[in-house]
């Protein structure tokens, strides 16, 4: 098994944390990792984005060109992800940055309102962590519970009093996603 990930987005949206977090949830899982951040030189509004490769045995490469999961936070993210997903594919799509429908019929396209949601739960920078739960419903190698536990270790001690929204963002996210599979 190999599964490879893009996480995209903004600057500030929490795109590479977002990475980083499913990327330690498969390595304590027990499975093979790579995690490859890309970003521009703005510190917030740039583009963003992390390659996470999962797998069970060594990774030959860390390189990603059409993957089968990708995470899309904005419009730009989208356009540019939509034509790389490997037919078949999932994209998880922030439909509160997204205007509009998908073009391909190949892929599986769940839209989750990832702002919305991340605004009722009280912090509207839990978006990524609404888009990590979507994600889950489609990638079993990865538990709600490993999650849980990687939040709880690598909150900076600065945020560990947000780990229980944290947790929420990513049951409401995984719940929102399960009601467009159904």
């Amino acid at each position: 098994m190999q599964k490879e990930i893009i996480i995209a987005g903004f600057g500030g949206q929490g795109v590479l944390f977002g990475g980083q977090v499913v990327a330690y949830a498969a390595m304590d899982a027990g499975k093979e990792v790579t995690w490859i951040p890309s970003y521009g030189p703005e510190m917030r509004g740039g583009t963003a984005n992390c390659t996470v490769v999962i797998a069970d045995d060594e990774i030959g490469s860390p390189l990603v060109e059409n993957p089968p999961l990708a995470i899309a936070l904005n419009l730009p993210s989208f356009d540019r992800y939509e034509e790389l997903l490997a037919p078949g594919g999932t994209l998880i799509v922030n439909q509160s940055m997204v205007d509009r429908e998908a073009k391909r019929k190949d892929i599986n396209v769940v839209f989750v309102p990832c702002n919305e949601i991340a605004e009722e739960i009280g912090n509207k920078k839990l978006l990524n962590m609404v888009a990590v739960g979507a994600l889950l419903t489609v990638l079993p190698e990865v538990t709600m519970k490993d999650v849980e536990k990687v939040l709880e270790a690598h909150l900076p001690a600065r945020h560990k009093h947000l780990l229980p929204k944290n947790c929420e963002a990513l049951k409401k996210g995984f719940e929102a996603a399960q009601k467009v599979h159904a």
